[in-house]
């Protein structure tokens, strides 16, 4: 219900419907009280207030609405020239814009139903005056709503508030994997075994219904091994996972029917994928790195974003009691995950020096965190890293302090410490002289 839901937020018609809805079902209420046996006890309405406030609404709402959509349809072209086309999901389910173009749509078709009521006599004196009130409740709604879109309007967009979204995205996933570091099922160890199944259609991995693996496995008595995780690209001609039975009361396999948990769409989404978060900010990252746009700092925002994620990050723990004990799945690889963010930093960076401290200092901070794990691919990455700046630098300083940067993380204070220090300081003293 979830995963439907995110994708229903990613679609503009779907709030502004239920603005629609509620407008409709807002006149009828207002008749409907005028059925209603009580003897109401209400002020007395003139009907030309209400027809000249619906009047007010109706004229400006449309303007509104219009203006709402062009501006959110700006926001929406300068992500994809700032940032990146796939962090478009994220900016377009942007809750306070959504809702404001609901209000001001759901506010323009109430006063144009209500306005065709009123001046045909529609309603009675009780429902003159519960219109007059959800009018004036419509109108302080709507300028609430107007005031707190203004604001938001002026970051929608912005590279600064699509990183974050981003971020934000990313560390829910990887929070969500970490909790449940298989999906709620079993660790995956060694290679699969068992009859293959197949996807029925190519394309990214978004969603596996681990109930319903579940459910299958333990109606027919089977074991499921995945052999690809949420992310991956699937094809046809590679399985997708494998049916062992498990005893010799094992029901009939249909791997078309165990196929049919995986959904699988043309791209990837953020939900259950750790990984694309991190491989979205690593776009915006590239990107601010291109001779074009030569914007070191945003990459430094994105390097600062990524060492947040991975430092809330914790070794999951693989001891819990699974929910889906007949399912098992390939927990996350931080080898794959590290190989997506710096390695392209690290080449497009290579010859700033800034990018290449800065990315030095992620690597070691985060090898500091104490798992061994961890520390061990982020020396590799830093490690390479260096050996990428090393060829691309041609000042010789500054390869001296990036060398030194990389020694106060990773090599002991020994004599080539020692070295590299004389190494830098030999330098400054002839930059002094000079």
């Amino acid at each position: 219900m979830q995963f439907l839901m995110n994708r229903l937020r990613e679609r503009l018609w779907v709030k502004p419907m239920i603005a629609c809805v509620l407008s409709v079902a807002g006149v009828a209420l207002a008749h409907l009280v005028d059925s209603i046996p009580i003897d109401w006890k209400v002020p007395e309405i003139a009907q030309g207030s209400i027809v000249d406030l619906l009047k007010v609404i109706a004229a400006s709402m449309l303007g509104v609405a219009t203006f709402a959509v062009a501006s959110m349809v700006a926001a929406y072209a300068s992500t994809g020239q700032s940032a990146t086309e796939r962090a478009f999901p994220l900016v377009i389910a942007d809750d306070v814009s959504q809702n404001a173009l609901s209000i001001f749509v759901g506010a323009f078709i109430f006063a144009i139903i209500g306005l065709s009521a009123t001046t045909n006599d529609y309603f009675g004196k009780p429902g003159r005056f519960t219109l007059f009130v959800l009018t004036l409740l419509t109108l302080v709604i709507v300028v609430l709503v107007f005031v707190r879109w203004v604001d938001s309007i002026a970051r929608l967009g912005r590279l600064g508030a699509v990183i974050a979204r981003v971020e934000r995205a990313a560390a829910e996933a990887m929070a969500r994997r970490t909790r449940l570091p298989c999906m709620g099922g079993m660790v995956a160890f060694g290679p699969p075994a068992g009859l293959a199944f197949h996807s029925l259609a190519s394309g990214y991995l978004q969603r596996v219904d681990m109930d319903a693996l579940q459910r299958i496995a333990a109606e027919r008595k089977l074991r499921i091994t995945l052999a690809v995780a949420p992310g991956a690209l699937i094809v046809c001609s590679r399985p997708i996972g494998y049916v062992l039975p498990d005893g010799q009361d094992a029901g009939t396999i249909e791997p078309d029917l165990i196929a049919k948990a995986f959904t699988i769409g043309p791209l990837r989404q953020f939900d259950e994928d750790p990984g694309f978060g991190l491989v979205v900010l690593t776009e915006i990252g590239s990107r601010a790195l291109s001779p074009g746009i030569n914007d070191p700092g945003t990459a430094i925002v994105v390097l600062n974003a990524v060492y947040r994620i991975f430092d809330a990050w914790t070794h999951p723990d693989f001891g819990v009691e699974p929910d889906h004990d007949r399912v098992e799945v390939p927990p996350l690889s931080l080898d794959d995950m590290f190989n997506d963010i710096f390695p392209p930093l690290a080449r497009d960076g290579a010859g700033v020096l800034e990018i290449a401290l800065h990315l030095q200092w992620v690597c070691g901070e985060l090898g500091r965190c104490g798992d061994p794990h961890l520390r061990a691919v982020a020396q590799r990455q830093a490690d390479e890293a260096l050996a990428r700046s090393a060829a691309a630098l041609d000042f010789a300083p500054d390869l001296a302090q990036l060398r030194r940067r990389h020694a106060d993380y990773w090599e002991p204070f020994d004599a080539q410490h020692v070295a590299h220090h004389a190494e830098f300081a030999r330098y400054e003293n002839a930059a002094s002289n000079a």
